[in-house]
């Protein structure tokens, strides 16, 4: 039977996998808006796909760094010590993605759109190679200390290294592609048509990428099972690009999704037990017992989230099932345009 500390590591695995599956296709959005959008019209319509949810999507995020703070805080402080000026950095992009996508309507002028789409693109671009940096450090190993504390310095130093680096660029990848197919799921007319376009150099750069990053994790980190998630992870991108190329947008999604599921439980499974793994020789890495809260408060945040779990998931179930229809690029009336008797268009 499993412990607590098993079930709660289970759990932030869960509320991480969901922030990826949901803001990935966000991130992905963003990234994808300038390159597949021709002109303002065909950008709004992109930009609108994720308008009703994205912010929804990043209660993930609060709630995974919530459960990781109350079941295991030796790891959150350790992870946030070691790793604060990622962190940072990426906090302050979401911040500014999130300026992008509130303010981006509220002026309406050719400068103020151009800026606001700039926030967008930094804002989707920095998290999503900061993700694949932070978890591909967390898993190679960090500078903890025997007292659980990090050698900051060292921490920084080893930060780009080559498995980090292609971390990075295999998230950014597979996230271009979960949002390519969440706009073609989304989308109607040009903009389908325009992001179909993007399609191979999207997946090429997805394979190119993510094959050689989950065999290394799979080599160096993971156990005899573990090839059964790369098997998913590279099934899932090829298919998702197949089925793409033959407008199958909703088993295309489904398969990208699957591909970004596979990925997270591959980085979970190959940490267990451990949650900060140490490169040094004298130091003690954090594992799911020496990192957790007392039995007494794991039983308390259990019984929180066996109610409030299913209240969130359904809500924001409800969420997307309001907003399911397709989205279309409306025509736009250029400046100077004037409706009948001369009155503005």
């Amino acid at each position: 039977m499993l412990d607590l500390n098993t079930i709660w590591f289970i759990l932030v695995a869960i509320l991480f996998a969901g922030y990826f599956l949901l803001e990935g296709f966000d991130f992905g959005v963003g990234i994808l808006a300038p390159l597949i959008g021709r002109n303002r019209a065909e950008k709004n319509a992109i930009i609108k796909t994720i308008g009703p949810v994205w912010d929804g999507n990043e209660v993930w995020l609060i709630t995974a760094a919530g459960a990781m703070f109350a079941a295991f805080p030796e790891w959150y402080a350790t992870l946030f010590s070691g790793m604060y000026l990622p962190l940072f950095l990426l906090l302050v992009a979401l911040i500014v993605r999130v300026v992008g996508l509130e303010w981006r309507k509220k002026v309406d002028d050719p400068r103020w759109l151009a800026w606001s789409d700039r926030a967008i693109i930094v804002g989707s671009w920095t998290p999503a190679l900061l993700w694949g940096l932070i978890f591909s450090n967390v898993l190679r190993g960090m500078p903890v200390r025997a007292d659980h504390s990090i050698d900051a310095a060292a921490a920084l130093g080893g930060l780009f290294n080559p498995y980090a680096l292609l971390g990075a660029v295999a998230f950014t990848a597979l996230f271009a592609l979960h949002g390519l197919v969440f706009i073609r799921l989304k989308t109607a007319g040009e903009v389908r048509a325009h992001a179909g376009r993007a399609l191979l150099p999207v997946v090429t750069l997805s394979v190119l990428s993510g094959v050689p990053y989950v065999i290394w994790t799979a080599v160096s980190f993971g156990e005899s099972w573990s090839w059964v998630l790369v098997g998913v992870v590279i099934i899932g991108v090829i298919a998702g690009g197949a089925l793409l190329r033959f407008d199958h947008d909703g088993l295309s999604f489904a398969a990208t999704s699957v591909a970004v599921l596979a990925t997270v439980a591959l980085i979970f499974t190959a940490l267990f037990p451990e949650v900060m793994p140490t490169t040094l020789v004298d130091g003690t890495s954090l594992d799911i017992w020496n990192a957790s809260s007392s039995p007494y408060t794991l039983r308390i945040l259990t019984w929180v989230a066996a109610f409030m779990t299913p209240a969130v998931i359904a809500y924001q179930g409800w969420t997307y099932w309001v907003f399911r229809r397709r989205i279309t690029a409306e025509p736009t009336v250029p400046t100077g345009d004037t409706g009948p008797a001369g009155a503005p268009a």
